[in-house]
């Protein structure tokens, strides 16, 4: 949780450098995460996009009007919390430029470690900047709309990509330059007998599933179970074959499913920011057996420092590792 860049991006507001919006007007917030707490006085509504899942639903939880896409125009001011993906930071400057009303406030904060100065100086130079300040480990800036042409410069600096001649991705995907070598090592590991109804999770933009509905002829249904709202709308886009499959929107971690499969393929996250958490793959690993059918295997692939066999031994009647190479291992395992 960016807990510390939140509280640098209201800290313009705290300090009397920037005013508080009217209590009318309409406030966009781009990126925002669970736990800010707003300025005495910033009673304005917010409306808030976040496309991660679990994000998703702790804002909702909150009592927030949340969507996983921005709606709507003419929005007073935007605030927008920077990340570590640059191209996904400028992407949101640019939504943020073109959703605002003329002349109005867009404010950005983020952390230091993760690159605000350079995003600070890069929008410096296609608008002019009114003002920053550094406060908590990061930067806060700020400047008006004028116009559309800064959006347009970082949108055609930041485009769709094709991986490998066919996967639409977006910046700030994972992986969303390349096949990630995990997944690929996955999808050349898998046997050559799965049949039934088949489940991606942690689908990303759709590599594995593509690979899956490739390989596998008997095949009768295909799930993609993601987080992140934007790789799993690529996804819809990127998988395609004789069996229509089908794509959730799901916090695999907190959401239960009420299908169940013959087999679960997956690549589950092991960051929770900059820091490794392998208890994020031991609930994913968790999830799987309970989506499994009696006799359903799963099939993930893992960083090969990481200690999944544990969580495997104790959600699993077996497991085994099925390959090797120098970063990733296979694993496998049937209920």
């Amino acid at each position: 949780m960016a807990a510390e860049p939140l509280k640098t991006l209201f800290y313009p507001f705290e300090a009397e450098a920037l005013a508080l919006p009217r209590k009318d007007a309409r406030v966009l917030f781009l990126g925002a995460e669970p736990g800010f707490r707003l300025p005495a006085g910033f009673d304005a509504a917010l409306h808030i996009v976040q496309g991660f899942r679990p994000h998703f639903r702790a804002l909702q939880a909150s009592g927030y009007s949340v969507t996983p896409r921005v709606e709507g125009q003419g929005y007073d001011m935007a605030l927008v919390l920077a990340g570590r993906h640059r191209g996904q930071n400028e992407l949101r400057i640019a939504e943020a430029i073109e959703r605002v009303a003329a002349a109005g406030l867009i404010a950005v904060a983020g952390g230091k470690d993760d690159g605000v100065d350079s995003l600070r100086k890069r929008i410096n130079a296609l608008t002019p900047l009114e003002g920053h300040l550094p406060k908590y480990h990061g930067v806060a800036f700020w400047f008006r709309r004028a116009g559309t042409e800064a959006a347009a410069t970082l949108r055609a600096g930041n485009p769709d990509l094709l991986v490998e001649g066919g996967f639409k991705t977006t910046p700030g995907m994972f992986s969303f330059d390349r096949v990630d070598a995990g997944s690929r090592l996955l999808a050349a590991s898998l046997p050559g007998d799965l049949r039934g109804g088949i489940a991606d999770f942690c689908a990303g933009w759709g590599y594995l599933a593509s690979e899956v509905l490739r390989r596998t002829r008997a095949i009768t249904a295909l799930d993609l179970y993601e987080a992140d709202f934007e790789a799993l709308e690529a996804a819809r886009l990127n998988v395609h074959g004789a069996i229509e499959p089908r794509f959730f929107w799901t916090d695999l971690l907190t959401e239960a499913l009420e299908r169940r499969y013959d087999a679960i393929v997956m690549n589950p996250p092991f960051h929770a920011g900059r820091a490794a958490e392998p208890g994020i793959g031991a609930g994913m690993i968790r999830a799987a057996s309970k989506a499994l059918k009696p006799g359903g295997r799963l099939f993930m692939v893992a960083n090969r420092q990481l200690p999944y066999e544990q969580a495997l031994s104790a959600a699993f009647a077996s497991h085994a590792e099925v390959a090797r190479d120098g970063m990733f291992k296979v694993l496998s395992a049937r209920r």
